[in-house]
């Protein structure tokens, strides 16, 4: 196996446990809405799973392997690509916030914090900051 498939797999790994960890935030009330669909086709998109891998997802999405961050620059980074996705064209409505909430629960923020994260992370989002200044803004919101 090339050097270069090593990495490749990785990630597309890592965007497969990403998504099936997203989908188990979306089961979480028991179903999927019709928004929460739509976004999840979004994401899959966003996150090139093929039509196989999402049907399979979704029929199960226990069964794969999350690989939740431990590093708290690593949560912040994906909780940067769901508020991008979930801001990008307000596709969530008024849900945007009810969603991005639990998706922080999912990564690991707590209760106590999380709602603050959230709305930090959306109105630098909403200011269109790169992944840099995210992190920045993100790690220093306290001091």
């Amino acid at each position: 196996m090339p050097f270069s498939e090593l990495f490749d797999n990785e990630f597309k790994q890592r965007n497969r446990g990403h998504f099936s960890a997203i989908v188990r935030v979306a089961f979480a009330d028991g179903k999927i809405n019709q928004q929460e669909q739509e976004f999840l086709d979004k994401i899959a998109s966003t996150l090139q799973i093929s039509d196989e891998e999402y049907k399979e997802i979704l029929s199960d999405p226990w069964k794969h392997p999350i690989n939740p961050p431990y590093l708290y620059t690593q949560r912040l980074e994906r909780l940067y690509d769901l508020a991008r996705m979930v801001h990008v064209d307000h596709h969530l409505g008024d849900l945007q916030e009810v969603m991005l909430r639990r998706m922080g629960l999912a990564l690991g923020f707590t209760p106590g914090n999380v709602d603050f994260i959230v709305s930090k992370a959306l109105s630098l989002v909403d200011k269109k900051v790169e992944l840099d200044t995210f992190l920045f803004e993100m790690e220093n919101m306290n001091k």
